[in-house]
C-alpha cells in the first residue's frame, strides 16, 4: 500500500544528504519534490500545499544538532506532518449502548457488505461481542444472500426481510431482535448510493433519524483517487458520518486521495481493508501507517497480529519438547498455521523496518507453505513424530507423494534440522530460561 508514494519520498530526502545544513534553497527543493510526490499518488492540491508548507515553516525554524543529517531531520518533521494529516490519534469505534448501533453508507461498489462481515468477525473475535448483520440492501440482486454467506461464515446471525422493501422498518426490526436476544451490537448494512440521488440519500437519512446509531461509518474504495474525496464531502453534508473505511488499500499503489478525506471532511479513518479474507481489517492507526509510507516497517502490528495467535499453554508445551529434542513435524505444521492465520505474508514481511523495500518487486503467494505443507502430510504419522526415520527410500516416496524433487525434500529436511539445533540451543541457554520471567 501507497507504495509509489514511499518511493517518491524516498527519493525527495535524497536531496538533502551530505547537505551539512538546511536552507531554504535546499528545502524549497526537496519540497516540491515531495508536493509532486503526493500530487502523484493522487493526494488533494489544496492539501499537499498546506502539508508542504507546514512542513517548509517548521524545517527552516530547526537547528539542526551536529549528530543529526538534514535529511534526518525532514524525514522526522515529515513523519510528523503526515501523522497529523492523517488523523495523529487513532479513533476508536462507539459501542455503548445495549446494542450499539453502527450504520455503513457509501458508494455502490466501495464493499460495504464485506466489511459488514469483517468487522463483525474482529469485533466478535478480538471484543467478545455478540453482533448482528442486517440486511437494508433491498435493491441489489443477491445483496441479502452475499451478507448471508459472510454471516455463515463467521458465525454471526443476520436479520434479513426479503419480502420487504422498506429498509428504515428493516432496521427498526432489527434493533428490536437484537434487544430481544441479547445481541449487542447491531451493524447495518445499507444499499450503495450515488450523492446526487436525492432519493436514495433521503432514505438513509431516514434510516439514520429512526435508528440513531452510535456510528454511521463511510466506506470507500480507496482506488476511486480525487472522486472518493468530493462523494466524502457530499455524503457528510447529508449524514455528518463518524468516520471513514477505506477499502481494497492494499490493491493501490497510490492511495493519496485517502490521506485528502482526513483533511478535507475533518472527520477520522477508523478501519483499512487490506485484502480479501475476512480477517483483512485493521484499525487505522495514522502513525503506524506513516511509519510504513516512510519504509520504517509497523513492528508494533506485527507484535499485535503475533499475539492474537499466541496460545500460552501450546507454547509452554512446545518448550518442554525442544528442551528434550522432541521438536517434530507435527509441531512444524502448527507453527506454519499460526504464521498463516496472521495474514498476507508480503503485508506481514513488510513490517519489518528495511524489508518492504527489499521486497517492493518481489511476489510473495500465499501459498509459500504449500509445497512444504505438501512434504509434510506425505509423510507417515510416525515419520511426522520421529524424522529420524527419514531414510533415503522414505525420502524418495516422500517426493513422489508430494509432487517435489527428492533435493527439495532434502533442503527441507536440513533445515528442519538446523532449526530444531539452534531452538534447542536458545532453550537450554540462560536467555532462554529468562524468557519465561522476562514475559
Amino acid at each position: 500500500m501507497f507504495d509509489n508514494l514511499s518511493e517518491r519520498l524516498e527519493r525527495s530526502f535524497k536531496i538533502l544528504k551530505g547537505e551539512g545544513k538546511i536552507t531554504e534553497i535546499n528545502v524549497a527543493e526537496t519540497l516540491k519534490d515531495v508536493r509532486k510526490a503526493l500530487l502523484d499518488a493522487d493526494v488533494n492540491y489544496k492539501v499537499a500545499k498546506t502539508f508542504t508548507d507546514t512542513v517548509k515553516e517548521k524545517a527552516l525554524g530547526q537547528n539542526v544538532l551536529t549528530a543529526v543529517k538534514p535529511s534526518q531531520l525532514m524525514v522526522k518533521i515529515v513523519h510528523d506532518e503526515l501523522t497529523q494529516l492523517m488523523g495523529g490519534e487513532t479513533a476508536e469505534v462507539d459501542l455503548e449502548g445495549k446494542p450499539a448501533v453502527i450504520l455503513m453508507s457509501g458508494l455502490q461498489g466501495s464493499g460495504k457488505t464485506t466489511f459488514s462481515g469483517k468487522l463483525a468477525r474482529m469485533l466478535k473475535t478480538k471484543k467478545n461481542k455478540k453482533p448482528l448483520l442486517v440486511a437494508c440492501d433491498v435493491y441489489r440482486p443477491a445483496a441479502i444472500e452475499q451478507l448471508r454467506v459472510l454471516a455463515e461464515q463467521i458465525g454471526v446471525p443476520m436479520y434479513s426481510e426479503p419480502d420487504s422493501k422498506n429498509p428504515v422498518k428493516i432496521a427498526e426490526n432489527a434493533i428490536q431482535e437484537a434487544k430481544a436476544k441479547g445481541y449487542d451490537v447491531v451493524i447495518v448494512d445499507t444499499a450503495g448510493r450515488l450523492a446526487v440521488d436525492e432519493e436514495m440519500m433521503n432514505e438513509i437519512a431516514a434510516i439514520k433519524k429512526a435508528i440513531n446509531p452510535n456510528e454511521i461509518l463511510f466506506v470507500v474504495d480507496s482506488m476511486t483517487g480525487q472522486d472518493a474525496v468530493n462523494t466524502a464531502k457530499e455524503f457528510n453534508e447529508r449524514l455528518d458520518f463518524n468516520g471513514v473505511v477505506l477499502t481494497k488499500l492494499d490493491g493501490d499503489t497510490r492511495g493519496g486521495a485517502a490521506l485528502s478525506i482526513r483533511s478535507v471532511v475533518n472527520k477520522p479513518i477508523k478501519f483499512v481493508g487490506t485484502g480479501e479474507k475476512l480477517d483483512a481489517i485493521d484499525q487505522f492507526h495514522p502513525s503506524r501507517m506513516t511509519d510504513r509510507i516512510l519504509g520504517m516497517g509497523d513492528i508494533v502490528s506485527l507484535v499485535e497480529r503475533a499475539q492474537e495467535q499466541y496460545d500460552e499453554e501450546e507454547a509452554k508445551r512446545l518448550q518442554k519438547k525442544i528442551a528434550k529434542n522432541q521438536f517434530d513435524f507435527n509441531d512444524f505444521l502448527s507453527q506454519i498455521a499460526q504464521i498463516k492465520k496472521m495474514g498476507n505474508l508480503k503485508d506481514l514481511a513488510s513490517m519489518i523496518p528495511g524489508v518492504g523495500k527489499a521486497i517492493k518487486d518481489i511476489d510473495i503467494d500465499d501459498n509459500a507453505f504449500k509445497s512444504i505443507e505438501a512434504i509434510i502430510y506425505s509423510m507417515t504419522p510416525a515419520e511426522r513424530s520421529n524424522p529420524a526415520l527419514l531414510n533415503g527410500s522414505r525420502r524418495q516416496r516422500i517426493a513422489k507423494g508430494s509432487g517435489t524433487n527428492i533435493q527439495e525434500v532434502n533442503r527441507l529436511l536440513k533445515q528442519f534440522d538446523q532449526t530444531r539445533k539452534m531452538m534447542k540451543m536458545v532453550t537450554g541457554s540462560k536467555m532462554g530460561k529468562m524468557m519465561p520471567k522476562m514475559k
